[in-house]
């Protein structure tokens, strides 16, 4: 009887224990890159924060170990972050999925295009240094993004600098995906890549240039009715994915506008969740 008790009482600890954020430095010995912003972290309203020059991962393990793993790349046009719709107000829905789920705080470039991409790739090294601690597999490790940090999430996606940094998957809502200043997001290009980028900038940042057949599967929403980033982003990233052979989801939800994130007034949040669900338990 004892013995039962203490193993119960074991494993609930470890329960509550999983369920409790652990948010570590990305960088800790200093980032190999700068985007010369300095000063201190701004929140210019709650829950969008500006001038981050500490980046870090706040992670919420899985209570299952060899879990799938989500790493989150907020929104905010490259220069800021919105950190509680589309970002840590997800966390108890992926948790109930049995996904270890993870907030990158990444730095904004302010037109150095290496910085945000060299964060991502910090955060998924770390969560594949960490899997077992943190409940992964890390065959299983995803990266998601919610506009401009859908664009950060599918540029990991195609330009991954080795096989440790390759996302498995990646989930992008509402995403900007080009440079093409036909259809672009100008806020988040002019952020990126600064009011005169080269014509060799532009290429390498449109990510639909960039897919390959090593590109990892995506499941793609957004909404037709997009004034911000114009749907023919997600749209053009996903016939890319097709044509080189990539497995795609695509869903085209007909009102929502921009930026819905994890909001109960988005009219199809039910059906967006429930199409994740099942890809992520069926497509992976």
């Amino acid at each position: 009887m004892k013995y039962l008790v203490l193993t119960t009482l074991l494993y609930m600890s470890t329960i509550l224990s999983a369920q409790q954020p652990i948010e570590r430095p990305l960088w800790p010995n200093g980032a190999p890159n700068s985007n010369e912003l300095t000063g201190t972290e701004q929140e210019l309203e709650p829950h969008r924060v500006s001038n981050v020059t500490q980046p870090t991962i706040t992670v919420y393990p899985s209570a299952h170990p060899n879990s799938k793993a989500i790493i989150m790349c907020p929104g905010g046009a490259y220069t800021l972050l919105a950190t509680d719709h589309e970002g840590h107000d997800m966390a108890p829905w992926f948790h109930a999925q049995n996904i270890t789920y993870v907030v990158l705080k990444y730095r904004m470039p302010n037109g150095h295009s290496d910085v945000p991409l060299s964060d991502a790739e910090q955060a998924i090294r770390m969560v594949r240094q960490q899997a077992a601690e943190w409940n992964v597999d890390p065959k299983q490790v995803g990266i998601m993004g919610a506009s401009a940090g859908g664009h950060l999430a599918s540029t990991l996606a195609t330009h991954y600098g080795s096989k440790e940094t390759r996302p498995d998957f990646q989930i992008l809502f509402y995403p900007v995906i080009t440079m093409d200043e036909g259809y672009t997001h100008m806020g988040s290009r002019i952020n990126l890549l600064g009011n005169r980028p080269t014509a060799e900038q532009l290429a390498l940042f449109s990510n639909e240039q960039r897919v390959d057949a090593q590109t990892p599967p995506a499941f793609i929403m957004l909404s037709s009715d997009d004034q911000a980033v114009p749907p023919a982003n997600g749209v053009n990233y996903y016939l890319a994915l097709v044509r080189n052979g990539v497995s795609a989801s695509l869903h085209a939800y007909p009102t929502g506008g921009h930026g819905w994130g994890f909001w109960d007034s988005f009219a199809y949040k039910r059906q967006w969740t429930g199409e994740l669900e099942k890809w992520l338990r069926s497509a992976l």
